[in-house]
């Protein structure tokens, strides 16, 4: 769980990163989890556009992909959800949360 801090600290890093998918009316796939999984490895932070044809809610979506993923979501702002997972990798620089 994130403290307020925290993630206004990962919301501020996450204002200058791009969307590195979509989440449209199929919904979330397996191939759609193994993708943003391997995105989360890579950077710990990502963000993903909700599209207007999606089955529900953003928040409720952002959530619940966020859930599936083993990771946090940080916010969902109108249609753009942001995530959050630690990395496992050891040669790699973390985001600093403290």
């Amino acid at each position: 769980m994130l403290t307020s801090k925290q993630r206004s600290k990962l919301k501020s890093l996450a204002a200058n990163i791009k969307p590195v998918g979509q989440l449209g009316k199929e919904g979330i796939g397996e191939n759609m989890l193994k993708s943003f999984s391997d995105c989360l490895d890579a950077r710990e932070l990502i963000k993903v556009s909700i599209l207007e044809n999606a089955e529900g809610d953003p928040k409720t979506l952002g959530r619940e992909l966020a859930a599936r993923l083993n990771a946090e979501c940080v916010i969902v702002m109108g249609r753009k959800a942001v995530l959050y997972r630690r990395s496992p990798r050891k040669d790699f620089s973390h985001i600093s949360l403290d």
